[in-house]
Order: structure tokens, then C-alpha cells, then sequence
């Protein structure tokens, strides 16, 4: 049995955590596992009904007993904490009711290197000036707590490990998990016309490659291509995003679309100029899915391609190389096709399901037998827990006393 503990409900349609999300729990039942999703969170009309995959779910509430109870009836062999956040809410929770269970926490991305590189383009600095703030500290202390963490960035594990010393044996590489299409499935270059975009639009790197989409490229590229537009797809975006929707200029504000695919395979370009951020990129992925070639920057290719050569498109440092880069994309069926086809090679040989969808699930049984010595070797971690816990619980029971009064 296996209890999730989501920071939010799962929105695979709008969200690339979401279909990260989706695609562990998938693998989870595939191995045979009862599931339980818990979250204190509240539903939006994107979240993905769970209980439609055989998958019980319980909402919760935070600094409040009944969790101990739950959880504690429920004795999990696996507890799968959502980032970082939620091992904090409610680690020391699960460590005292269920002491045997593997902990195991899926970090999505690094939200250290997230939030130093948004600071760092903000104020035209190095990243590295932003890496040592209180947000790593917590993250960090997390991941020790943790007996082992997902990472979905082989960079962010070199950067944890060389930087910060974080024991590699902490740490697991899974990236997303893909079904590969078949390439002749894909709809071709004569079939599609004008630009796309898309990402969850609450999110700061994402809201960012818009407007700066908006501002800086799209100009130039309308300017070349006078009869083209560039829809912008995503969920959550706000008055400022909606402000920029002018059909006068072509650029249009689409918001949600509930079936992916048709953000992409009317399309022959995606832009994503994203100029801070990290993790992969799942609209990268999505853009190789479906068969359209994108133009990204350095961060956006991070930890899905080592050689922007084999990327599925073309990789641009500054505006005026991404405007190049996706006109001549635009026009040159020849190389459109080779970088659609180079995404299908990228997919089937990075990220395919069949290949890690039974791999971590064994790793994390070794794990689970092996976790009395596991835990013996990370003093660290014991450490952390014992004081983080002292601390956490106290305040968590303050603050329900004070609900209580």
C-alpha cells in the first residue's frame, strides 16, 4: 500500500507536476499497489478524478490530529511525499505513526535553483549569488529527512551533490515517463500553420516567456511573416496575460484547452523562450508527443538534451537568434521534418515509459528492504529529523490548540 501526500491535486492537463504526478501513480498500479491520494488542498475544475483509476482519496487537514489517526490505521509500506512542502506540513506525522514505512519524496524540480534563477534574471546576477537562500535550506533539510528522492534532473542532482554534498545515495533519477507515438501517427508539415505556446500561466517562468514573447519576438516575427499568428495556450493566466490578447497582430490568448493535443498538432512551431526556470520542461516533452519542432533556450533544453544538435528544433541564447531560428524552422520543410523525428528519437531513447516505469519501482522496493541500514548511514538525516520534528510538532499542536479555543 502507498499513500501520496499531494501539495495539490493532480492536474495533468494543466500543469506538468500534474502529469508527473499521473504517470507515478500509473506505474504504481501497474506493480500491483493500493493507493491512497491524500491532499489538504482544495479541487479546481481541473483536477484529475483519482478515484476513476481505482485510487481512494482522503482530504485532509493540516495541523490537525485526525491525519495521525488516518494515517496510522492505514499503515503504509510507502509514503510519497508531493515536493517539499508537504514532507514539512507532514513528515514528522508519518515518522511517528508509521515509523517502518519508506519514505520517499518527489521533488518535481529543484525550487532552490527555481527561485535563485528568477532573482538572479530579476536583478542580473549569477545564479549561484541566490542558491544559499532559506527556501534551499528547507528543501535541502527535506531531502535529507527523506530516505530517498525522485529527481527529474540529472543537473539538479550534480548541482545537490557538488554543491551542497547531498550523498548521491539520496537521490534517484526518473524523468518523465513517455508512450512513444509512431512517427508516421504525427501530422505533417503541410498540414500545419502559425505558432504556438503553452504552460501553466501562474507559473513565473512561463507567464515570463509570454510576455516577453509579447514584447520582444513576436514583432519581429510578424513582421517576416505578416499572415502568421502565435496562440498561447495554458490555464490560470491573469489580467496582465489577458491584456496582451490582440488578433490585430495575431497574437492570441487561447487560456485552457482540455485535450492537449489540439495545442499542438494544428501547429508547425512552438515557442518557449524560457529565460529562468527548471526541472524538464513538460511542454517540451509534449511538443516532441506531438510531433511539433520547438525553438527553446539553454534552460529549456537542461536536463532533456546534452547537445543542442539532436534537439527537436532549435536552441537560441538571445532574441535576435530565437527570431532567426523560428522563421527559417518555420519555412524549411526538410529540417522541420529531421527535428520532428529528432524528438521522437529523444523521447524513445530519455523518456520512455516502458524503460523506468518498472525500473524505480524496483529500486524503491530494494530501498524498503534495505532501509534499516539505509537510515543507519544517513546521521544526517536523523538529525534533521529529530530536531525538525521537535520543533514542527509543538508548533503544529499550538496552532490546533489555538483552533480548538
Amino acid at each position: 500500500m502507498v499513500l501520496i501526500i499531494g501539495l495539490t491535486w493532480p492536474e495533468p492537463q494543466t500543469t506538468a507536476a500534474g502529469r508527473r504526478m499521473l504517470q507515478l501513480l500509473h506505474s504504481m498500479l501497474e506493480a500491483g499497489y493500493q493507493l491512497h491520494f491524500a491532499s489538504a488542498a482544495s479541487k479546481t475544475p481541473f483536477s484529475e478524478d483519482l478515484t476513476q483509476l481505482g485510487i481512494a482519496e482522503k482530504p485532509i487537514q493540516l495541523n490537525h490530529h485526525s491525519f495521525n489517526t488516518y494515517v496510522q490505521e492505514l499503515q503504509p509500506n510507502w509514503v510519497l511525499f508531493d515536493r517539499f512542502i508537504s514532507e514539512e506540513q507532514f513528515g514528522w506525522r508519518v515518522r511517528e505513526a508509521c515509523p517502518k514505512a519508506l519514505c520517499i519524496l518527489d521533488t518535481e524540480d529543484l525550487h532552490l535553483l527555481r527561485h535563485a534563477r528568477e532573482l538572479a534574471f530579476k536583478k542580473s546576477k549569477e545564479p549561484k549569488s541566490f542558491f544559499y537562500s532559506n527556501i534551499a535550506k528547507r528543501e535541502i533539510a527535506s531531502i535529507y529527512r527523506s530516505d530517498i528522492s525522485l529527481m527529474i534532473s540529472q543537473s539538479e542532482i550534480e548541482l545537490l551533490t557538488k554543491n551542497f554534498q547531498v550523498p548521491a545515495s539520496l537521490l534517484y533519477y526518473l524523468p518523465f515517463m513517455e508512450n512513444i507515438s509512431d512517427e508516421d501517427s504525427l501530422v505533417g508539415f503541410e498540414n500545419r500553420q502559425h505558432f504556438m505556446s503553452i504552460g501553466n500561466l501562474k507559473h513565473a517562468p512561463n507567464a515570463d516567456a509570454i510576455r516577453y514573447l509579447y514584447e520582444e519576438v513576436w514583432p519581429h516575427i510578424r513582421k517576416k511573416i505578416p499572415q502568421a499568428e502565435i496562440h498561447v495556450f495554458g490555464a490560470y493566466g491573469d489580467q496582465g496575460i489577458q491584456q496582451l490578447h490582440h488578433p490585430d497582430i495575431g497574437f492570441l490568448i487561447k487560456g485552457h484547452i482540455p485535450q492537449i493535443q489540439y495545442a499542438f498538432e494544428p501547429y508547425r512551431i512552438c515557442l518557449s523562450p524560457l529565460r529562468f526556470g527548471a526541472g524538464q520542461k513538460g511542454k517540451l516533452i509534449d511538443s516532441m508527443r506531438f510531433g511539433t519542432p520547438n525553438i527553446t533556450t539553454p534552460i529549456g533544453i537542461e536536463s532533456m538534451c546534452a547537445d543542442p544538435k539532436i534537439w527537436n528544433g532549435l536552441v537560441a541564447t538571445n532574441t535576435e537568434d530565437f527570431v532567426a531560428a523560428a522563421i527559417s524552422l518555420y519555412h524549411d520543410r526538410v529540417a522541420w521534418k529531421a527535428a520532428q523525428k529528432r524528438g521522437l528519437d529523444l523521447l524513445q531513447d530519455n523518456f520512455n515509459y516502458c524503460n523506468w516505469s518498472k525500473q524505480w519501482i524496483q529500486t524503491m522496493k530494494i530501498k524498503e528492504k534495505q532501509l534499516e541500514s539505509h537510515r543507519a548511514n544517513n546521521f544526517v538525516g536523523q538529525m534533521l529529523q529529530h530536531h525538525h520534528h521537535a520543533s514542527t510538532k509543538y508548533l503544529s499542536k499550538w496552532i490546533e490548540g489555538k483552533h480548538s479555543d
